[in-house]
């Protein structure tokens, strides 16, 4: 079976979940600070080395609340597709509208402190994001 890995790109972190290896669930994978896209595709790789059965990743795309792409959807769908490049495996896009935010309110109604909602935020959004997607999959 197979792993699907997740990524929540933003301005200043990246979170990253990975699906167990029948594509039922979502679990954190880590973050990490933003450097730029060469320190992400190293973060990712090693990501797909650590759990070693990932066949694809799904990067969040934020999209506006209307549907329109605005500059940092654009910036992810771009990251996407050179990751797809590199990867050689294939990547998909997925409407993450208010991830984020879901993320932060579930922290904080689990009274998680300021400083920890930081560390596991972008883990979460990227959780999100993979659970919405292999939930929209077919099921097989």
């Amino acid at each position: 079976m197979a792993r699907t890995l997740a990524l929540d790109l933003g301005t200043v972190r990246t979170g990253a979940a990975i699906s167990d290896e029948l594509g039922i669930t979502a679990q954190p994978a880590g973050s990490w600070s933003r450097k730029g896209y060469k320190d992400d595709l190293r973060n990712v790789i090693r990501l797909i080395e650590e759990y070693e059965t990932v066949e694809s990743v799904v990067v969040g795309i934020p999209r506006n609340m209307d549907g329109s792409y605005g500059e940092m959807a654009t910036l992810c769908g771009n990251i996407a597709k050179k990751l797809e490049k590199d990867l050689d495996i294939p990547v998909a896009t997925w409407d993450e509208r208010l991830t984020t935010a879901m993320a932060e309110r579930v922290l904080i109604e689990a009274n998680v402190s300021r400083k920890k909602r930081k560390n596991f935020k972008d883990q979460m959004a990227a959780q999100l994001i993979l659970s919405s997607w292999l939930q929209s999959r077919p099921a097989t």
